[in-house]
């Protein structure tokens, strides 16, 4: 995620100066330059104490001690967070401020089709949210939340989501290729499926159900699949799945926020 912001940066027209990265592994530090042009460093320095700015592209497992690290940032900074599960009252007790935004992006930001759940603390103006729009701008769609909750929810559903898309896709490919078709034959045909079927169902005002009830004639092949996977309960297993998802980025929080 860290990559895709500071594109979304460079592409805006920041200039490498205006970007201060601290990252600890050499190998990182190491594609940021040839990415980015970027000479990150491998701990905090007197810019990064200075920044008006700071995001926290960190592990859950790794938050409290790269928060520690910087206890000398500006009193005015805001603090943008796109750590799963750890909780702004963990963030802001750490860094001893209600300047806390926190983020949940997904994948598709890499390509500006990004899906981000955003919730900030009461120390949050409206100048900190448009300053946070405006660094997220280019990874894609953005929505605020009220309560900080539900971004478990949003972790379980988008921010998880596009590996559940790879997974049907694996099915797709897999059941392609089974059937006879070549395999970058049956991956065109999953891929090409999964866009247009998100674009329908983005454009449309038809709610999911009533589009899948428009292509499922009784008896027919559609009918077929779709049975199977009522009889195999397969919807009822994947809404268990997003629920043990959530609880497991409510878990961290607990886990991690101490």
């Amino acid at each position: 995620m860290a990559s895709a912001i500071i594109g979304g940066l460079r592409r805006q027209g920041w200039a490498t100066s205006q970007i201060d990265v601290v990252e600890p592994w050499d190998e990182q530090r190491h594609r940021l330059a040839q990415q980015f042009g970027i000479q990150a460093s491998a701990t905090p320095t007197a810019r990064s104490a200075d920044s008006c700015l700071v995001i926290w592209a960190v592990k859950p497992q790794t938050f409290k001690e790269a928060a520690t690290s910087l206890t000398n940032c500006h009193a005015e900074a805001l603090h943008l967070s796109v750590a799963a599960g750890i909780r702004s009252d963990s963030i802001a007790g750490w860094l001893q401020t209600d300047k806390v935004v926190r983020a949940m992006p997904n994948t598709p930001a890499l390509v500006g089709q990004g899906m981000t759940g955003l919730f900030g603390r009461e120390g949050v103006t409206n100048e900190h949210r448009s300053l946070v729009e405006q660094v997220l701008a280019s990874t894609g769609n953005l929505m605020w939340l009220q309560e900080e909750a539900h971004l478990d929810v949003v972790t379980a559903l988008s921010g998880s989501g596009p590996a559940y898309v790879f997974y049907f896709l694996e099915a797709m490919i897999q059941a392609g290729t089974e059937l006879g078709l070549a395999r970058a034959d049956a991956h065109r045909l999953a891929v090409a499926t999964f866009v247009g079927a998100s674009a329908l169902a983005q454009s449309s005002e038809d709610p999911p159900e009533v589009l899948r009830q428009r292509v499922t004639s009784k008896g027919g092949t559609t009918f077929a699949a779709l049975s199977h996977m009522e009889n195999q309960t397969i919807k009822t297993h994947f809404v268990d799945a997003m629920k043990a998802a959530a609880a497991r980025a409510k878990e961290l929080g607990d886990e991690f926020g101490r």
